[in-house]
């Protein structure tokens, strides 16, 4: 049987602005590129925004995955001390953030495109009566017509953001889920814009940095080279993450992405880059979209879809239907796990465990790192909407270590039969079982342990 002739660099960039779907896989996709239109619209979205942030002592974002990341990016590098954003569902993290935050002097604004994110549902109707049910201490930011959407108009909400229904959540970075908390911040919008645009014409040529670098990806996969290094950042980091796991980990394929250092290895395909100024941040995440659309269709996969993250959420919610305490007790041994690495694995950490104590797997990281794999890590339940779709979807090379901590007494959740103690141990507890129902190579251990 004769190969397909590789696709030329010429060919995809004219079909991506064509907004040809067969370039991928044909289902559909053209309905989600409004992406490559956004930098020209971000202007008039600032013009529809009449929040003035002086008026609050403090912001929290309720998000999850696209919805928060480039929020979190944007904090990260602008240094907004007085912007938060809240993507766990930890009890402690909840306290905490509460106890840091005039909750009667700040805006809320609750971010989810279905307007169903569980967790984000969750920390707004927590936050919704811990403010005193105000609605002018809420907006959210949601596509026209969800749940979020009928709820804030029911409460009254100070705004409600429109998203474009065209975009997906990981490539929403330019659209209103990143662009309204990024004017709340300061962030000077037009400057932001301009790098954008900017970029998205480069974009349009077939040797333009968006093609180069996803031919790049695309030719490092086929020569085995799927794990892509990427400096961290300021965050910048966890948005690719979500945007390379996400888009290509299907169909036993997949892009790894592997933040921060990493030792040479031949599997590894390191990515180096910086951001001199900071509104570079208008112009890298357009190249960076682009780029993994490219590599999509390289891989021969439909970078727009994530048809195996809903295999953990139905667990969770099966978990919590039963109205049982999770066990979240030790399974499977750690060594063992480490002494079956092999070339071309990788190790992926899943802690679900309070955010302040990311720092204690340290000595976890160094232990997988010994193997001579990479070793990737991210905090439960953010994960499940970052780099979950690749554990499931994409190569069985994947080495998991789940890891739990305490999680303290209950937080009750209004409105509901389960407090987010129930909520994150569920979520630990239906990934663990889509991972071994998936075969999946896990175990669980407790973070206590790493310190004896």
């Amino acid at each position: 049987m004769a190969q397909p002739v590789p696709l030329q660099a010429e060919e995809i960039v004219e079909r991506i602005w064509a907004r040809d779907a067969s370039l991928w896989s044909d289902d559909e996709e053209d309905q989600w590129l409004g992406w490559l239109d956004e930098p020209g619209r971000m202007l008039d979205l600032v013009a529809e925004q009449d929040l003035d942030a002086t008026e609050f002592s403090a912001i929290v974002l309720l998000g999850m995955g696209g919805s928060s990341l480039a929020p979190e990016v944007f904090r990260r590098t602008f240094g907004a001390e007085s912007f938060h954003v809240l993507d766990t569902t930890h009890p402690e993290a909840i306290r905490r953030l509460e106890r840091a935050i005039p909750v009667t002097k700040t805006l809320f604004i609750a971010a989810s495109k279905s307007g169903t994110t569980l967790e984000t549902r969750s920390h707004l109707d927590y936050f919704w009566e811990r403010a005193g049910e105000r609605p002018e201490q809420f907006a959210a930011i949601t596509d026209a017509g969800s749940e979020l959407d009928l709820l804030a108009q029911e409460r009254g909400f100070r705004a409600i953001f429109s998203g474009e229904p065209t975009i997906g959540g990981r490539y929403s970075a330019l659209s209103p889920f990143g662009i309204v908390p990024a004017s709340l911040i300061g962030v000077e919008i037009d400057r932001l814009r301009d790098r954008a645009v900017a970029m998205a014409e480069r974009c349009r040529l077939a040797d333009g940095p968006g093609a180069a670098l996803g031919l790049a990806l695309g030719d490092g996969w086929r020569n085995g080279q799927d794990k892509v290094v990427v400096p961290y950042l300021n965050g910048f980091g966890l948005w690719l993450e979500q945007l390379l796991a996400e888009s290509t980990g299907k169909d036993g394929k997949g892009l790894i992405p592997v933040t921060g250092d990493a030792t040479e290895g031949f599997d590894r395909h390191f990515v180096d880059f910086a951001l001199d100024d900071p509104y570079d941040l208008g112009s890298e995440l357009f190249r960076w979209m682009f780029a993994t659309a490219v590599a999509g269709a390289i891989l021969a996969v439909n970078p727009f879809d994530q048809p195996n993250v809903q295999e953990a959420k139905d667990r969770t919610a099966q978990i919590l239907a039963s109205e049982e305490e999770p066990e979240l007790t030790r399974q499977g041994s750690l060594v063992q796990l480490l002494e079956s690495a092999q070339p071309g694995d990788y190790f992926a950490i899943q802690a679900f465990v309070d955010p302040a104590r990311e720092g204690e797997l340290a000595p976890l990281i160094e232990r997988a790192s010994g193997t001579g794999c990479v070793v990737t890590q991210g905090l439960g339940p953010r994960y499940l909407h970052s780099t979950g779709q690749l554990h499931k979807g994409g190569p069985n090379s994947g080495l998991f270590v789940q890891v739990v901590d305490d999680t303290g007494d209950e937080l009750p959740i209004p409105g509901r039969d389960f407090g987010f103690r129930r909520l994150i141990r569920a979520q630990a507890a239906g990934d663990f079982e889509a991972l071994q129902e998936r075969d999946r190579r896990i175990v669980r251990i407790r973070l206590e342990e790493l310190t004896r």
